[in-house]
């Protein structure tokens, strides 16, 4: 099988960087056709890009990791968007209930190394289940979140699920994310009102306050050791995975860029 290399992607994605949303979602829908998909985890940036591709009428599905131990305001975001906007929601879920595991392994959450094993379990592994359906998974990372993220890019291999990662609202700022929900009234999952910067698990999400870095209410308990769950690979490697297999039509088609007017 052919090699997609993330040194072709990068440089792929330095022409991106003055497209936008809308025209990144077009190129991927025309590069991927049925292969593609949003994943969202109904946060404020996703449910902005799942707003954007209902306003397109992209048939591109979402998928959604289903934890066992979400909020119930995230899966009422969840449903809320797949109603009014129309989206066809794919719901992914663990082997095992939170209370199987915990029987089985205890509590895995209140150490460094067992969130990591946690999160694995209850997000990473559930998308597995998904490998081989798409060769495109377009996220909602944007570089304004800080940390890791400062410098996330707009494409990106994935070797765990042998797809494309497309962020396309990779470069968009706080402001402009803010402008984009007031101006089109975007479902945004409740939580984010209450003090919430980014949701997870109920189990490891708190509020943050104003003077506190956004991450600050993920895994507060363990402190600075753990701010990420791992289920998006530029968050564990900076973008450094090598290279992904795919069939050689699809490679042609993801290098040549957007056609018409964006022809790179």
């Amino acid at each position: 099988m052919p090699k997609l290399t993330q040194g072709e992607l990068t440089q792929l994605g330095t022409s991106f960087e003055t497209q936008s949303p809308d025209q990144l979602l077009r190129w991927a829908y025309d590069a991927f056709g049925s292969r593609v998909a949003v994943l969202s985890a109904m946060q404020k940036a996703g449910s902005v890009v799942c707003h954007m591709v209902s306003q397109l009428q992209l048939p591109i599905p979402v998928v959604f990791v289903d934890t066992g131990v979400n909020f119930q305001e995230t899966l009422d975001t969840r449903d809320r968007m797949a109603s009014q906007y129309g989206l066809k929601v794919i719901t992914l879920t663990p082997e095992q209930t939170m209370e199987d595991q915990t029987k089985e392994l205890g509590i895995l959450y209140l150490t460094p190394e067992g969130q990591q094993r946690c999160c694995h379990f209850r997000k990473t592994m559930p998308l597995l289940k998904a490998r081989g359906q798409f060769d495109c998974l377009i996220g909602s990372l944007r570089r304004s979140e800080g940390g890791r993220r400062d410098r996330v890019p707009i494409l990106s291999v994935d070797p765990e699920m042998n797809c494309v990662r497309l962020n396309v609202i990779a470069n968009m700022p706080n402001e402009d994310l803010a402008s984009y929900i007031d101006e089109h009234q975007v479902i945004i999952n409740p939580l984010h009102a209450q003090g919430y910067t980014t949701i997870g698990c109920n189990r490891c999400t708190t509020p943050v306050l104003p003077e506190e870095p956004p991450r600050a209410g993920r895994w507060r308990h363990l402190g600075q050791w753990s701010q990420y769950c791992g289920i998006n690979p530029t968050d564990r490697d900076g973008g450094t995975s090598k290279s992904i297999d795919l069939p050689r039509d699809v490679i042609d088609r993801i290098l040549l860029g957007p056609k018409g007017d964006f022809m790179i």
